[in-house]
């Protein structure tokens, strides 16, 4: 092989290597625009369920307001539960979430 045959290939695999440079560095951003999206949905979602909730338990309050103090710890006591149930729910899915959204970024398609 001659020196100019030599040099060419040397410039292919460098022009190789800074085009999967771009690659990696595009799907990083593009994972971490989608985590970030992917978190602004989830806090929207868990505001909009907390304001349903607390609108619900508000009619409960109101309901019952004419019944004794106990009805209404009740209620709290069955409000806090449930917050807490979603709460772990939340916990046990969202590793799984993530590691869907990273497979799903990371992936290249060809």
């Amino acid at each position: 092989m001659d020196a100019r045959g030599g040099q060419g290939g040397i410039q292919q695999l460098l022009s190789a290597e800074q085009d999967a440079q771009r690659i990696v560095n595009a799907a990083k951003n593009a994972k971490t625009t989608r985590l970030k999206q992917a978190k602004e949905e989830a806090e929207k979602e868990i505001a909009e369920y907390r304001a349903q909730v607390e609108n619900d338990f508000q009619k409960k309050v109101a309901a019952s307001s004419g019944d004794t103090g106990a009805n209404v710890k009740r209620l709290e006591q069955e409000t806090e539960a449930k917050i807490q149930h979603l709460k772990f729910e939340a916990s046990n899915i969202s590793y799984d979430v993530v590691q869907m959204l990273l497979r799903h970024v990371t992936t290249v398609k060809n």
